[in-house]
Formats: C-alpha cells, structure tokens, sequence
C-alpha cells in the first residue's frame, strides 16, 4: 500500500481549504484588490498622458491604475461619494475643495526636479505699475484676468474681495494664456500661479509682480476618497512614497518621465492656507465648483 508523508497531507488539505475559500468567495478577487481608478478630467488634453508612466511601475508592484473620465469637477465629486472613482490629481483649489466637501482627503504630492512641491499667486501688471496694496481696493477700476478655480487665480482672487471692486473679470484656459492676454492688453492685471511665470517671465519683459499671496498651497496633489479601502490606500500611499528612493531601472525611467524627484507624504495640515483662502473665497460643502 502506498504510503504518503505527513508533510503531503498537510499541503493537500491547505489547497483544499484555498479552492473551497475561493469557491464560496471567502477571499477578494486580485482585481478588485489590486484596482486602483484614477480619475481624468475629460476636458484636460494630455492628462492621461502625464500620468500614463505611473502604469507600468505600479503595475508591476500589484496596483492596476485605470483612467476613468470625469466631465466635470462636479462629477468627480460625485464618484467619489459614490465610490466609483478611488483618487485624482489636481491643483489645490479643486483638491482643497474636495476636502472642504468631505469627499477626499490628501494623500501625496510630488516633489519636482528644482526641489519645490508648493506654489503661491503672484499678481502680475505692466511694469512701472502701482504695487499691490493686499486689498480689494487695489482692483477698483481694473480688469483682472485668471484660470477659474485655481488657489493662485479665481480663488485667491475672490479670497481678498476682488471680485467686488474690478470694474471686470476675465476667465483664462491656463496661467500661461493669462500672462499673454495681459502682455497684450486685454486685462490690467493678472493673478497667476508664481512657478509658471517664472518660467515664462524672460518672454515678458514688460511685465512684473506686483505683488503675491504669503501662503503657500501644495502642487499637483495625489487626493483619495473616503470610499477606498483603508489597506489599499496604505499600500498605494507607500508606493509613492517609495519612489523617491526605488534605485530600480523602472522608477528611475518613471522619475525621468514625469521629471520628478519622487513624491511627499501631504495632509490636510499641508492645505492649512489653501483651506483658509478657499473659505474666504465663499467654498463650503455645497459649493459646486461655480461661482
């Protein structure tokens, strides 16, 4: 008679007791374990893109990322509470607000090649303009151009009363175009995410700051929403935070891609001023991305 060993009978009962958790769905599917959704703003060209290089490396440490599409600010609020959508990257009005709403928290926020992870908004004006006085008596008379909802643009504006005083308010598809449409004339003043007019201010030599807001705001952070399983949302935060110091071929080519040095840890402590600005600014938990 043939005889089996102890060590055999104790493997076969241990797969037995697997096929028979798997059977009656003791145990989660490793997709649905490992699916983490990211949403895109369907109206932001070249979104998915920019996040695109994330896939392959977190793919490999277990994490699906998927790209779902949003048509609407308000609509991803809406998958959040719903729990049709795990996460998004956003400026910090829109992730401030999502907080604010009691949708998402902040997860992470990435740390860029010049060392910086923070912004503020500056105001721009001809040169030889008046300084900035702080207040909204400063936009009395004028036309202010800026991105919509934006810490450094819309936001900020609105925080400080300018919306009350400016004779006129235009609405920028981005920082850049803002900074034209003033060097052209269209507006008297502009107010504009400070790292893009350092990039661009050599263009515009015509143009200076006038003045800025004293507090920062976080760039381009990582929310969560409050739907995702605790375990993932360790997991996938860990991952990020590895990257910084992954010596791997695959995150340095990430790294390089998405020209970043890694990502920080970010709390709501971190949006401190955003949430105080966007609160001026009329934000609450109704608020639906609309002024």
């Amino acid at each position: 008679m043939k005889k089996y060993s102890s060590s055999m009978n104790v493997r076969t009962f241990t797969l037995g007791v697997v096929v028979a958790a798997l059977a009656f769905g003791l145990f989660p599917s490793l997709s649905e374990a490992s699916e983490f959704r990211i949403v895109i703003m369907q109206d932001k060209k070249g979104a998915a893109k920019k996040y695109r290089p994330l896939v392959p490396y977190f793919n490999k440490k277990g994490i699906d990322i998927a790209f779902v599409g949003a048509s609407s600010y308000t609509v991803a609020a809406k998958m959040f509470a719903s729990g049709k959508a795990d996460a998004m990257f956003s400026g910090s009005g829109v992730a401030g607000t999502m907080i604010i709403k009691g949708v998402a928290y902040p997860a992470v926020r990435p740390l860029a090649k010049d060392g910086s992870s923070t912004y503020w908004a500056v105001v721009l004006a001809p040169k030889g303009s008046a300084r900035y006085t702080g207040s909204s008596a400063y936009f009395r008379g004028k036309t202010a151009i800026f991105c919509s909802l934006a810490s450094s643009g819309e936001f900020y504006f609105r925080s400080v009363g300018g919306h009350k005083t400016a004779k006129s308010m235009k609405k920028a598809a981005s920082h850049g175009d803002a900074i034209d449409a003033l060097a052209r004339g269209v507006a008297d003043v502009a107010i504009v995410k400070n790292r893009v007019w350092d990039s661009m201010r050599k263009k515009y030599r015509g143009l200076e700051v006038v003045g800025s807001d004293l507090g920062e705001n976080p760039n381009g952070t990582l929310i969560i929403s409050k739907k995702v399983n605790l375990k993932l949302t360790r997991k996938v935060t860990s991952l990020f935070l590895n990257i910084t110091t992954d010596s791997t071929s695959e995150a340095q080519k990430m790294r390089e891609k998405m020209k970043i040095i890694g990502y920080l840890r970010t709390t709501r402590k971190n949006f401190s001023h955003t949430l105080s600005l966007l609160k001026q600014a009329g934000v609450n938990k109704k608020f639906n991305f609309a002024f």
